[in-house]
Order: structure tokens, then sequence, then C-alpha cells
């Protein structure tokens, strides 16, 4: 009963969400300004899936500028938790194939995301440039899954560099996000438990080039492998009390 009852209140949000976002960003399409909208919109259905959700952010995490914002990347419920840390002017990267989707395919795309074709390398290499332009010319940031696949419950895999090239590229700083476990989270349970989502100071890129790429996805990635380490720890606690 009570997976039925979420999941027709998923339906009806996404309904919702597609017939009034997609109306929302035709009066101006494309806009980063979207990104940030609609993703605390839809962390608020996170409460829908018994989640207690917590964002926090390190001093200073909130105000850094443009930035290439990396996230752990774990299952679907990414959607409804770590949507929420999204910051203004950020816009996302994600695989091509996601557009088919339906409802939030279109809206994805009508917000002003990036999309990458990652079966066709030379275009992949081809967007980095285009993610390199973009925060250049338009003042944005963007957010990447530097797994580049969902974990489901593997832990944090092992990084791509699109990421650091960019931000190297680019000249601004890693922001390293870590959401906590969601791997225990169960559609048929009403309570399931605190999940913590923090955004970690940046990491500066000044004076590296290319060649420092692989030192820098290494960096970020044990920065984030012991910071998940931590907020898993602290989330089971909570939630156990």
């Amino acid at each position: 009963m009570i997976f039925v009852l979420r999941m027709i209140a998923v339906a009806i949000f996404a309904i919702v969400m597609f017939v009034f976002g997609c109306g929302y960003c035709l009066l101006s399409p494309r806009n980063p300004k979207h990104v940030h909208t609609f993703g605390r919109l839809f962390s608020k259905m996170s409460r829908v899936f018994g989640i207690k959700l917590e964002i926090r952010y390190a001093p200073g995490a909130d105000q850094v500028g443009p930035s290439v914002y990396i996230a752990n990347h774990q299952n679907n419920f990414d959607l409804f938790t770590v949507s929420g840390a999204v910051m203004p002017r950020t816009v996302t990267v994600g695989k091509k194939s996601l557009v088919w989707l339906p409802l939030f395919g279109q809206l994805y795309w009508l917000t002003g995301n990036i999309l990458i074709d990652r079966a066709n390398r030379t275009k992949a290499v081809g967007t980095i440039g285009q993610v390199v332009e973009k925060i250049k010319s338009r003042n944005v940031s963007v957010w990447m899954f530097p797994e580049g696949t969902r974990s489901r419950g593997r832990g944090l895999l092992p990084f791509k560099t699109g990421a650091f090239h960019a931000a190297i590229g680019a000249n601004v700083p890693v922001v390293p996000i870590v959401c906590s476990s969601t791997e225990g989270v169960k559609l048929n349970r009403w309570d399931n438990g605190v999940v913590i989502v923090e955004v970690m100071p940046p990491i500066s890129t000044d004076g590296l080039t290319k060649e420092d790429v692989r030192e820098l996805a290494t960096r970020s990635r044990d920065i984030m492998e012991q910071k998940l380490i931590a907020l898993n720890a602290e989330a089971a606690s909570r939630s156990a009390k």
C-alpha cells in the first residue's frame, strides 16, 4: 500500500512538474536559473519517500562563484536528494539519452542542461570544450557526476576525468558534494531515516594544467570517499534513534 501511494504521488508530481515546468521554462527557455529552481522543488519530494533530508554547507561553500560541482551518483533517489544542493546559475551535464525519458527528459533539456553523447568519444571530448566555454561566457557553474554511472551500493566508483579537464580549462574551483547512502531506502517503508548532503570546501585549480588532471581527480575522490564514510556513519546513527 505504501509503495502504491508513493508511486501515485510521484506520477502526480511528474505530470504537474512537466505541465507547469515546461510552460514556465518556455518563457525563458534554457535559462540557467531554472535548474536551481526545479532542483529545490524535486528535493521536496524526499519527504514523500520517508527521507529526512539535511543539506549543509562548509563555511563559504555556498558563495564560491562559477565552479565545477562534482557529486557522488548512487541511484534514482539522487533526483530527490542531491538536487536540493544545486546552486543558482548551475547547469548539469548528463547523457544525451536523458532527453527521451518521458516528462523528465523534456524538462531537463528546457531548463538549460548540457547533454553529452557518451557513446561517441569525439563528441564527448568536444562537449568538455563547450562546458568550458559556457562557464566563461555565461558565468555559470556546471554540475557533473565524475563516476559516470550509478554506483548502486558499490561505494564510490573510479572517477572519469571530464569534470577536472573542464575545471582546469575554465580555471574555476572544483566543489565536491557528497550524499550519504540511499541504498537502504525502501519504497514500502514509511520511515527511511536521515540522508545528509554536504557541500564541501572548494578545491582550487589555480596554476594547474592538463598534466595535473589525474592528480586532481584522485585528490578529489579521496576527499569525497572519506566524507562519504563519515556521513554514512552519522546518518546511520541518527536514523537508528
